[in-house]
């Protein structure tokens, strides 16, 4: 049994060790957000943030997961309070597919984290590991910036 911090809710998982983290969010917790695109590391689709970080949960096993934060694009907002990333790349009409959509929200969620203000160049450079192959790397791209304007606008103020 590994306990999993899943978006901030500890689930008990009756899994190998070695299990992949992307098996265990979509079989046993029914986490479905982030997928299964090759299962070696090399698309993004199942990109979701160990403690704070991206990674891509189809190489990461649970037993590596055990006592740490993972947020998965459940975690980021709902579809009554989307979270500024969510929000901007509905706005924006960011996906076409959708199929890497939620890895591209996940890691731009950690950038975003790290860097509120991105250059374009450092969007795109954050954005590199994920793959889309339709070709809205250009709305993706202006999602992010969106987000990035979302993000200030519902922060709290400074008094």
């Amino acid at each position: 049994m590994v306990k999993l911090n899943i978006n901030g809710q500890i689930h008990d998982v009756a899994s190998e060790p070695d299990t992949p983290l992307l098996y265990a969010l979509r079989e046993d917790l029914a986490l479905n957000g982030a997928k299964y695109g090759c299962g070696v590391g090399q698309c993004g689709a199942c990109t979701v943030l160990l403690d704070g970080k991206p990674v891509f949960s189809c190489l990461v096993p649970i037993s590596v997961v055990d006592g740490r934060a993972v947020t998965t694009l459940e975690g980021l907002g709902s579809a009554d309070k989307p979270s500024p990333v969510q929000r901007a790349f509905i706005e924006l009409q960011a996906a076409q597919c959708g199929y890497c959509i939620p890895g591209m929200m996940v890691r731009a969620e950690a950038l975003l984290q790290r860097l509120p203000s991105p250059t374009t160049a450092e969007i795109r450079a954050h954005l590199q590991p994920n793959l889309c192959r339709c070709g809205t790397h250009m709305r993706i791209v202006a999602a992010v910036q969106r987000a990035a304007e979302l993000s200030k606008s519902t922060a709290p103020q400074k008094i």
